[in-house]
């Protein structure tokens, strides 16, 4: 469903650079808070900054986050239900690439975005009928970054230290 935008501002972060923020109605009860900016992208300390006041609105109104782009945490992430996922469009899609590098940014990853976020992200694709054709390589990669994320941590070895008898 369209948002309908029903306020803006427009401002100038501290760079220099101009932003837009807006709050638009979704639907007959949800909201979403944009920030536009023209072709140059904001610093990562704006981008942080308004996220965390983003963050703090929806914690002040009693509001439920839902989604946040780029995300920066698990919670930021839109996970489908089951129940409410658009399968129609998991059943035609093809896998663009070969490789999982270049397809972060199709499943709309940021290439610096935490493992988390990318663990997500990447299951939500593994869990579509589309996965079953992508190309083995591809699958292989994934087996790969989750075999990673599940690894133990290493552990420490205790190293007694004693004074020289002198």
């Amino acid at each position: 469903m369209a948002a309908a935008s029903i306020a803006h501002r427009a401002f100038t972060a501290d760079v220099g650079t101009r932003l837009v923020l807006d709050l638009a109605l979704v639907g007959a009860s949800g909201w979403a808070f944009t920030l536009f900016y023209p072709a140059e992208r904001p610093t990562a300390d704006t981008v942080e900054e308004h996220r965390a006041l983003f963050r703090d609105t929806i914690d002040q109104l009693g509001l439920t986050l839902v989604e946040i782009t780029p995300a920066a945490t698990a919670d930021e992430v839109l996970v489908p239900s089951a129940g409410n996922a658009d399968s129609s469009f998991a059943v035609n899609w093809s896998p663009p690439h070969a490789d999982l590098e270049p397809l972060w940014p199709h499943l709309g990853v940021r290439k610096d975005a935490p493992r988390e976020v990318k663990e997500i992200k990447l299951r939500e694709l593994m869990d579509t009928p589309a996965w079953s054709v992508a190309p083995t390589d591809l699958q292989q990669q994934a087996q790969h970054f989750f075999r990673e994320t599940t690894a133990p941590a290493p552990t420490a070895t205790a190293l007694d230290v004693a004074p020289e008898a002198g």
